[in-house]
């Protein structure tokens, strides 16, 4: 298959972000003898200032850390409801799914009401404390020096100002910064974000009191609260960063590792994978109709498992076990007729924004850091606070805003996320680690990158590249690489296909070989791009003698 972007190797280190001075970063990291978490981090930090419709301070997200010595955890950093949040917060458009999920005024995505209480921050500097070899100030000065001096925005970032430009001319903080002139920033032009810039340097020297229990997080709050939103001061300084065990499973012997819930990524990954590995989808092909059919299948059971049951761990008794269990997908496989769609509905018992990031990090060592983070919609809340450069989060949108269900509004409950961070293992050993940006189409796409790799064959760059579908039980969603004798055979078969450029957002992949190289590989979806890092230090004892040469 060909591709439009080339991978990259390193044997000493790999970093690929969806933007290439994020990615720039964190190769820096590794360069000044800092490991996997110190790039990452810094990364991440990076990613606020050139991706700040993607990922910011006030966001939430999950990283999945594999250590030297095999070990995996999960940091959950996921915003959560503030304590003055209630069920009925908010009035719904209607009680039918999804448009259940809109509220009047779009109070529950845009503006001060939308914004929940973030957690990226104290998942960053935990992660850094606990496994880093760098400081925090060392590792945040390219997010400084970025934002202090600027850089040239992408059309990536340019289009994405344009797509949701009419909202943010409604705060004229974000519309001075964005929307010079009243005309979004074309590309090319350089963006300066220099208050941003003062508060990346509080943190560096505060850590992350500064926001959670210091002043940025009491300027924040004090400005949400003049706009009518609920998130409070006292909601910075509760928030707490929750450690989690991930979930595990097989697909043809190799090892799948994921999060847990409340991300629904990882559990119906393995569910959907347990379900295909009754078929035999090597000899079906890739992109044929038959095997686009059983993975639409696939996708469809999923979901309707995840509306039922998926949701926060602490207030939603999951049913983790049996999702996971082979004897389930037995169980669900034998209903998939191979010929034509049907409709699904939970076998257990009991919306989200297209608008994130995803980053994949590995040394020579054993470091993984594969994580994904956001604000949730573009430029979340779709505004920014004066005085700190900082862009609320609208999580609040991913709450159902009708009382009593499983994904219901409550204090301190945290968001459902389709965030799949997923790292593979072959006997034991890192495969691959790859993760996305896209919302509820996040781990449906990277099941299919991982049915690419070990099914078709293809080559890291291929299956970050490749095609994909995507169905949560309405609209067979296909891009423009799936044959048009593939879509053909699909609407036949009772699917209502319908084609689209792009199902979900740049995945950012690392493939880990016998002989010790990492191979990266970023797609065409978002500004992807992979740096490795090679050579090393000199040899013990090597030395430059002109003096002994010319004597």
């Amino acid at each position: 298959m060909a591709t439009e972007k080339q991978p990259a190797s390193g044997a000493r280190g790999m970093v690929v972000t969806n933007h290439p001075l994020a990615s720039a970063a964190g190769a820096e990291m590794l360069a000044a003898c800092g490991n996997a978490i110190d790039a990452g981090v810094a990364a991440l930090f990076a990613l606020t200032v050139v991706e700040p419709m993607m990922v910011g301070l006030l966001g939430g997200g999950m990283m999945h850390l594999r250590l030297p010595d095999g070990t995996h955890t999960v940091l959950d950093g996921l915003s959560t409801v503030p304590a003055a949040g209630r069920a009925d917060m908010y009035r719904p458009v209607s009680q039918d799914w999804p448009a259940a999920l809109e509220t009047e005024g779009r109070e529950n995505a845009l503006g001060a009401r939308a914004v929940a209480v973030p957690g990226n921050l104290l998942a960053w500097c935990e992660a850094l404390r606990r496994h880093g070899r760098l400081t925090l100030a060392e590792v945040m000065q390219p997010a400084i020096r970025l934002a202090a001096g600027g850089f040239r925005v992408t059309p990536y970032l340019s289009e994405c100002i344009a797509e949701v430009a009419a909202d943010l001319a409604l705060d004229p903080a974000i519309a001075a910064l964005l929307l010079p002139d009243g005309t979004p920033l074309a590309p090319g032009a350089r963006l300066v974000q220099a208050e941003a810039a003062e508060t990346l340097r509080l943190i560096a020297e505060q850590g992350p009191g500064a926001l959670h229990g210091g002043p940025i997080g009491a300027a924040v709050a004090a400005h949400v609260a003049r706009l009518g939103g609920v998130l409070a001061e006292a909601d910075f300084h509760d928030a707490r960063l929750v450690e989690r065990a991930p979930v595990r499973g097989t697909y043809r012997g190799i090892e799948v590792v994921g999060p847990p819930p409340p991300s629904s990524g990882g559990v119906h990954v393995v569910q959907m994978l347990n379900i295909l590995e009754g078929f035999d989808l090597r000899a079906l092909g890739f992109g044929t109709p038959e095997t686009c059919h059983l993975i639409a299948e696939a996708l469809k059971i999923a979901f309707a498992d995840r509306a039922a049951a998926t949701a926060d761990p602490a207030f939603v008794d999951v049913p983790v076990a049996r999702l996971l269990s082979k004897s389930y997908a037995v169980e669900r496989r034998a209903l998939i007729d191979r010929g034509r769609a049907r409709d699904w509905q939970a076998g257990v018992a009991a919306g989200e924004s297209p608008n994130t990031t995803h980053l994949t990090v590995a040394d020579a060592e054993g470091h993984i850091l594969c994580a994904t983070h956001t604000i949730n919609s573009l430029f979340g809340a779709r505004f920014l606070v004066p005085g700190t450069g900082l862009v609320p989060n609208n999580y609040m949108a991913l709450f159902d805003p009708r009382p009593g269900h499983a994904l219901s509004i409550a204090p301190g409950k945290r968001i459902t996320t389709s965030q799949a961070p997923l790292i593979a293992l072959r006997d034991g050993q890192p495969m691959v680690a790859l993760g996305l940006p896209g919302g509820l189409r996040i781990f449906g796409s990277a099941m299919q990158a991982l049915i690419a790799l070990i099914d078709h064959g293809m080559s890291l760059q291929e299956a970050v590249e490749a095609p994909r579908i995507w169905t949560q039980g309405q609209a067979l969603e296909v891009e423009a690489g799936i044959p048009e004798a593939t879509r053909a055979a699909l609407a036949a078969m009772g699917h209502a296909v319908t084609p689209l450029p792009h199902i979900g957002g740049g995945m950012a992949a690392i493939r880990f070989h016998a002989d010790g190289r990492l191979e990266g590989a970023g797609c065409w979806r978002a500004d992807g791009t992979a740096i490795g890092l090679g050579g090393g230090l000199a040899r013990a004892g090597a030395r430059f003698w002109p003096d002994a040469a010319r004597s």
